[in-house]
């Protein structure tokens, strides 16, 4: 197949990443030529790392760099696709702004795919006109390691699209789930609820960020802690979707003051150097100082 996919920054350049690797051909698109060569050095930089560690051959990954290519136009990019993968910041005027100009340059038959881990894909598809043709696909960070991808079914997906959608995660070796059309869907939903419990017990004294996430780390065997997770995902990505999902589904997901603070000082998380914990050269050195009542 020809598949698009719309934004090369860390969901993106994955994205396209796997579907290349799946022997499909992959036009990757930015609104900025620079965008575009940093997402696609990020394939290269992942592939060699595969190779080192003996994941991925030689072969397999010259194979699929043969198959990337990028653009800054949206026409060149979608023409005679398959399949659209938007990946766009998560800003819901933006999404439905995409879906727009993806229909007006995409064939009549092309599935539009939106990427988000939280925003109403309903919505989101009410900006096309061949609506049933829109299905959300949830991608999870890094996608050339995470197995999951959660389909979600908007109001407007038909069947045939559903159907494909099963199918090309599968093909691109990938396990899907399948989840109705509802704030935060399935792993949000849950993810975040777990994140923002610890950080409610950071505020209260109950024990310090190293310990929360060894409790899960060790007692639940999960891969990484809720607080780290969070510093990793960006605590201010956090914080936009739990005010989603605040007002969509009520008080249980109101923000702590603990998570408000960090984003106000621009304490993000790993991509800034610090959050709930201290990061350097994308490890963690210490715990922050800012944790406090």
């Amino acid at each position: 197949m020809r598949v698009a996919v719309l934004g090369a920054g860390t969901m993106g350049h994955g994205i396209a990443q796997v579907t290349a690797m799946a022997g499909h051909d992959v036009v990757v698109r930015d609104i900025e030529t620079a965008y575009v060569e940093d997402g696609l050095e990020s394939i290269e930089s992942n592939l060699e790392g595969g190779i080192e560690r003996e994941k991925v051959t030689r072969e397999e990954a010259d194979a699929a760099l043969e198959r990337l290519s990028g653009t800054t136009d949206l026409a060149e990019a979608v023409e005679g696709a398959d399949v659209v993968v938007e990946a766009v910041p998560e800003d819901v005027d933006l999404k439905k702004e995409t879906m727009a100009d993806v229909e007006k340059h995409a064939d009549d038959e092309t599935v539009i795919a939106t990427n988000t881990s939280s925003l109403s894909i309903t919505e989101i598809a009410s900006a096309a006109e061949r609506d049933g043709l829109v299905v959300g696909l949830h991608f999870f960070n890094p996608v050339h390691i995470m197995q999951l991808v959660e389909i979600v079914v908007a109001e407007q997906t038909d069947d045939e699209t559903l159907e494909f959608a099963r199918e090309f995660v599968e093909d691109i070796e990938k396990t899907p789930v399948e989840v109705t059309d509802s704030p935060g869907f399935a792993s949000s939903r849950l993810g975040v609820a777990l994140g923002v419990e610890a950080i409610r017990m950071v505020e209260e004294g109950v024990a310090d960020p190293r310990d929360i996430d060894a409790a899960m780390e060790l007692g639940y065997n999960h891969p990484m802690g809720p607080i780290e997770l969070g510093d990793v995902v960006g605590l201010d990505v956090r914080l936009d979707i739990l005010e989603y999902l605040r007002e969509e589904l009520g008080e249980r997901f109101r923000p702590p003051q603990a998570l408000k603070r960090k984003v106000r000082a621009g304490k993000l998380g790993k991509k800034t150097g610090e959050g709930f914990y201290v990061w350097e050269d994308g490890e963690i050195v210490g715990v922050s100082g800012e944790v406090d009542e």
